[in-house]
């Protein structure tokens, strides 16, 4: 039941009475960036999970682990096929790493030079405290 001169009922808005919308996505950075040092490199992380997800890499994990023990819960050949994919992720993987490697070297590399450039006397003292330390 409308009430009498509802035409005439002023409308009030109040500020956010209105829809909203807000896009959210999620910044995968934050999460490879908190990555303390000693457990791993973040962005060493990061460009391994573009490889294969880590809920990727347990599942198919997991599926060979299961054939393995069981015969009723994987059939043979989507252990196989699991199997098959987990060895093309690891070599993906080992890529990854060696060329985070060499990116590594290259960079402390062109940081030592630029130390001998600027200052010889602190790149001479940094390179004796590598040569006395033998790590």
């Amino acid at each position: 039941m409308y009430p009498w001169l509802w035409f005439w009922a002023p409308r009030i808005k109040f500020p956010y009475s209105g829809t909203l919308s807000q896009w959210v996505e999620p910044n995968t950075n934050w999460f490879f960036g908190a990555i303390q040092p000693q457990a791993g490199v973040g962005e060493l992380e990061k460009k391994i999970f573009d490889v294969a997800s880590y809920g990727r890499q347990l599942g198919l994990i997991t599926e060979v682990l299961l054939s393995l023990t069981s015969s009723d819960t994987i059939d043979a050949r989507k252990a196989t096929e699991s199997l098959a994919r987990l060895k093309r992720i690891y070599l993906e993987i080992e890529d990854v790493k060696d060329a985070n490697e060499s990116q590594i070297v290259e960079a402390a590399i062109a940081l030592l030079n630029k130390l001998r450039a600027q200052d010889s006397k602190q790149l001479t003292k940094v390179l004796e405290h590598f040569q006395s330390s033998d790590t």
